[in-house]
């Protein structure tokens, strides 16, 4: 399998997941901010995914999936010993639910426009509210529990990213005490202290 990514984007999530799977996979650097978009080895990224967006996995059978919930179940569905979604039922259904709030409320709902520097003032104002809102959320819901939802999975991969995200922003994690313990217990595991080193020294070495 290949993995188109970009260092400290979302695809960190699905590196997180891989290593927590022992899977077997190829990692390919999209310079995003290159024009047009490139791949590191010359391909021109517009041909991978027409929209320009990583991640992008390639299946070993050649099948390009995108948009990131989907790529992260299709790897823990790919490696279930790994444990990192429920096989079926209700309790899969509740990860499910983690990753769309994540990828709607987290992600586009709130840093996309914190994150981008052409964004309004008046859009990032309302985003960080929102953003507010849903930090309580996760905090509330953190208290007294290790994970989202039982044990680790790969919603706790993606939501690592987005609080890695909130740290580059410099956010006050004062008010989130469950969260801000959560995020660091999430540090500390072998998958995600790998995945975020990685990254990080590739995202400082492109600045």
């Amino acid at each position: 399998m290949d993995l188109y990514f970009s260092p400290m984007a979302c695809s960190m999530a699905t590196r997180i997941a891989a290593y927590e799977a022992g899977a077997d996979i190829r990692f390919l650097k999209v310079d995003t901010k290159a024009r047009p978009k490139r791949v590191e080895d010359g391909t021109e990224f517009l041909t991978v995914n027409a929209l320009g967006q990583v991640p992008v996995l390639r299946t070993d059978d050649g099948e390009l999936i995108v948009e990131n919930p989907v790529i992260l179940q299709y790897i823990a569905d790919r490696f279930p010993a790994a444990g990192l979604i429920p096989p079926d039922g209700v309790e899969r259904r509740k990860v499910q639910s983690w990753l769309g709030f994540i990828g709607s409320e987290l992600h586009v709902g709130a840093f996309t426009a914190l994150l981008n520097s052409n964004a309004p003032d008046g859009a990032k104002a309302f985003a960080r509210e929102r953003l507010v809102e849903r930090l309580a959320h996760l905090d509330a819901h953190l208290k007294g529990r290790e994970f989202l939802q039982g044990r680790f999975s790969v919603a706790d991969a993606y939501l690592f990213v987005m609080l890695t995200w909130a740290r580059y922003l410099a956010l006050d994690f004062t008010p989130y005490p469950a969260l801000t313990a959560y995020r660091d217990r999430l540090q500390t595991r072998p998958s995600v202290a790998r995945a975020f080193d990685e990254e990080f020294t590739l995202f400082k070495a492109a600045a």
